[in-house]
């Protein structure tokens, strides 16, 4: 039953607050006017930065090759300008342009990234060299909350170095912050927007601004970043069968979502740098983002109990249920570091300490109407449209569905909570040695991580919805936001008043967790590396090892289960110049990847007569990978680059949802040796991942100074995976496509920039969706616009641009399906988006 009695609403604005409009509008003024009076030099050996000059998209992709040449390992680079001076919608959508990275998204927003078809956490990120909880099971990042304007670059490291933690088994992500010594005096950017969002009418608004100072020994930056997008997602879901090759319509789906998503950010940075000191600098930073989807849905459910096999039927007796929801997702994550660099006699050494809290929270109330009788027709012939009409039992006559007579309203909520808080220590040192009398580099460092993540992984309840309350009477008359045929007659309902109407009956709403949904787990990881980079006439052989011990321990219901195991992960890369602008780079490394938290929590509902448990496997085995890398890059002028790679790992104890027989002593000591079922995570085995990479980026001005300004950037990605379940069925790895295909071709010239990008990928297997190794979304396009024109004259010192970007210009609809394309259980479609604004830098 629901406790009504404990949980209050929080207070979070639905709309965005414009009145920060103008107080982000006069921040930029002010910080433009004075500083132009005061100080303008800028520091020259801030190499990193890019400068905003008349062609950003050419500056940033030096920046970026620069960097990636000369890294001792696989990595590509994405420089400031390519998502501060031309933004993307949050930096997923940056890194989905990176060679072998694809975007996974939800409702149309970019949000998580498949590093080289890998799963969510085989990817670990990190900001500022320190890898951080994923907000999600505590392995898995987001990137639709991380702010552009605090990011000067993100380095995607494909070959994994001693230095870099073992969990990155596909990919080491490291988001580079803002530098305040980047430029000497004040410096600001500002930047402004608004849009629409087409399907629905939504409003888009943008605001970001950032400043900093520094001198020759302190420096300093603050930030702030809100961002507001209102959108209509329009969804239908099915659940078909196939018959003798013919589909059969159990159920139809009809949704309508109205979200409002907001993100915010704000933090700095304080930096002390000392002269004539051992110590070279000490700072301490500070960044907070929440990402919150607050959704209202409404959504009809026909069910067919006699249907035949048939794309066209029609049914005298059909049910309808009526679905209402005002809920909210959220998560949160809150990083500070305390850092210092100094020297140590003939050592260099960098001490970080650092506390991460990250939350992710979700609260659906929803009221449920369940078994109105109609009489309904479909037509299906169209997945992509599928039509239904409804009339009223046994009459012919339409039936309003807002009106039909449920036979019960149920009040159901479900929610869900995970808090980690995770401390860090982390101590790195290096030093000039001799090898062989070759000039060589050793660098050795501990880490350690500590990590407390409690929560619940679902709760749910059922009670009867308040009687005194006509829902009926909530209903509105304007009808749905579609792409789609509105053959049900949908029309909005007042969700947010039914909601409230709801709460001031009972009192508040909540629901108290089962304690087999529990999270309750402790973590520690302590990490030790050595690395030695020696320096040849042709390239450098950088070889060492890194060895990881976690002690975990899981607490449930019926009591603890703990463990410990210790990782030895040793690595090898060799970078060979085989000419000025040709490097080959062949590479080993190891990785391993643990279990989320959600599926290694020792809670789970244990049937004591059937000898059955579902849950969580506080006994599931890390997932451990060995493979290689090999890339050729050749180095055209300045801005252009023409590489080639190929990679391969083997995986083993691939973590994956699946039923399993058991040991029955692992829930009841008493019952060891018996065999029981036990359904939730467990591990596969002969887990493979390969592919190849292909990628050019060439600017006209380098190969063909004829056309001058022009320039295209394209990636190709083919992929491969598998791995075995225990019964010996062979699927491919979450989140694989077997091709990537990414493409730019941009102009820019006197201060006017425009791009325009094209992303592709085919299917893969879900890695948000399913539990049971059979959904698959498929294949995916985007195309973009985005063009930005610089003033040719300062104002007030400062530059100012404005810019315009146009994304899904094709309208692409998101397509899941259940084991055969033939049978979709999900079309999903949210329309084009537009945003407009100016940025002003000083």
């Amino acid at each position: 039953m629901i406790d009504f009695s404990r949980y209050l609403r929080p207070n979070f604005p639905r709309n965005f607050p414009r009145n920060k409009l103008a107080l982000l509008v006069s921040l930029s003024i002010c910080g433009t006017a004075a500083p132009a009076l005061a100080q303008q030099a800028v520091d020259a050996t801030a190499l990193e930065e890019v400068s905003v000059m008349a062609t950003p998209i050419r500056d940033s992709q030096k920046a970026a090759i620069d960097a990636k040449r000369d890294a001792d390992n696989t990595v590509d680079v994405i420089s400031a300008d390519t998502i501060g001076r031309f933004p993307d919608q949050n930096l997923a959508d940056s890194l989905g342009r990176v060679p072998g990275l694809a975007i996974e998204r939800d409702q149309g927003q970019a949000r998580y990234i498949n590093f080289r078809g890998a799963p969510f956490r085989y990817t670990s990120l990190a900001i500022d060299g320190l890898n951080i909880p994923g907000a999600e099971n505590g392995r898995v990042p987001r990137f639709d909350s991380f702010p552009a304007v605090i990011t000067r670059r993100i380095d995607a490291n494909k070959a994994i170095m001693p230095n870099m933690p073992g969990e990155a088994v596909s990919g080491y992500i490291n988001i580079a912050t803002f530098d305040p010594f980047a430029k000497s005096g004040w410096a600001v950017s500002t930047d402004v927007g608004m849009g629409n969002q087409e399907l629905g009418d939504g409003d888009i608004e943008k605001l970001a601004l950032r400043t900093s100072w520094s001198n020759d020994t302190v420096g300093f930056s603050l930030f702030a970043s809100e961002n507001s997008r209102a959108q209509t997602t329009d969804n239908r879901e099915y659940d078909l069968e196939l018959v003798d090759g013919e589909v059969k319509v159990n159920e139809l789906d009809f949704r309508s979502y109205k979200v409002t998503r907001e993100d915010r950010a704000y933090g700095g940075r304080f930096e002390l740098r000392p002269r004539d000191s051992a110590l070279e600098r000490i700072f301490i930073s500070s960044l907070y983002n929440e990402f919150q989807d607050f959704e209202e849905r409404n959504q009809y459910i026909l069910e067919f109990p006699t249907s035949a096999a048939g794309t066209v039927g029609a049914q005298q007796f059909a049910l309808a249920n009526r679905m209402l929801e005002d809920g909210l997702y959220e998560n949160s994550t809150f990083t500070n570091t305390l850092g210092a660099d100094f020297a140590l006699g003939e050592w260099f050494v960098e001490a970080r300490l650092n506390r991460t809290e990250t939350e992710n929270n979700m609260f659906l109330p929803i009221v449920m109407s369940r078994a109105g009788q109609v009489s309904a027709s479909y037509d299906v012939s169209n997945l992509e449209d599928p039509l239904v009409e409804v009339t009223q039992l046994g009459t012919g006559a339409a039936a309003d569905l807002s009106q039909v007579d449920y036979y019960m309203d149920l009040a159901y909520i479900v929610s869900s909570e995970l808090v980690i808080d995770a401390t860090k220590f982390k101590l790195d040192g290096e030093r000039e040695v001799s090898v062989m009398n070759l000039p060589a580099t050793v660098k050795v460092g501990v880490e350690m991580d500590e990590r407390d993540a409690d929560g619940c992984v679902m709760a749910a309840g059922y009670g009867a919805f308040p009687s005194s309350i006509d829902i009926g009477s909530f209903a509105t008359d304007k009808a749905w936001a579609t792409d789609f045929t509105n053959s049900i007659g949908g029309t909005y309902y007042d969700n947010q008043g039914l909601r409230a109407a709801w709460e001031q009956a009972v009192g508040s709403l909540a629901v108290e967790p089962a304690a087999d949904q529990l999270i309750s787990l402790e973590e520690q990881v302590m990490a030790g590396y050595a690395m030695v980079t020696t320096e040849f006439g042709w390239g450098n052989l950088v070889l060492g090892s890194r060895i990881e011990n976690t002690d975990y321990s899981s607490a449930g219901p019926d009591g603890e289960y703990a463990d410990s195991f210790t990782n030895v992960l040793p690595s090898a890369h060799l970078n060979v110049n085989l000419s000025d602008d040709v490097k080959l780079r062949v590479s080993a490394s190891t990785g391993v990847s643990r279990p989320t938290y959600n599926e290694w929590r020792a809670s789970a509902a244990v049937n004591l007569t059937d000898k059955i448990v579902v849950g969580g496997n506080p006994t599931l085995k890390a997932e451990e990978a060995f493979g290689g890398d090999i890339a050729l890059e050749w180095y055209l002028g300045d801005a252009s680059l023409v590489s080639a790679g190929a990679f391969t790992r083997a995986i083993d104890n691939v973590i994956y949802a699946d039923s399993a027989t058991i040991d029955g002593g692992v829930y009841l000591a008493s019952a060891a040796g018996e065999e029981w079922t036990y359904t939730g995570y467990v591990n596969g085995d002969n887990g493979k991942l390969s592919g190849v990479e292909l990628n050019v980026i060439a600017q006209a001005d380098d190969l063909l100074p004829a056309l001058s300004g022009f320039g295209v950037s394209a990636n190709l990605t083919a992929l491969d995976s598998e791995f075995e379940t225990q019964s010996g069925n062979k699927f491919s790895l979450p989140g694989t496509s077997d091709l990537i295909f990414n493409t730019s071709v941009f102009y820019e010239m006197e201060n006017f920039s425009i791009r325009l990008n094209h992303q592709y990928r085919d299917d893969w297997l879900s890695t948000t969706e399913n539990d049971s190794m059979a959904e698959y979304w498929a294949e995916q396009k985007r195309m973009d616009l985005q063009v930005s024109y610089t003033l040719p004259t300062q104002i007030f010192g400062a530059d100012v641009s404005l810019y315009a970007n146009a994304n899904n210009l094709t309208d692409e609809r998101d397509v899941r399906y259940a084991g055969d394309e033939r049978t979709p259980n999900q079309i999903e479609s949210y329309g084009r988006r537009y945003l407009a604004g100016f940025r002003v830098n000083f």
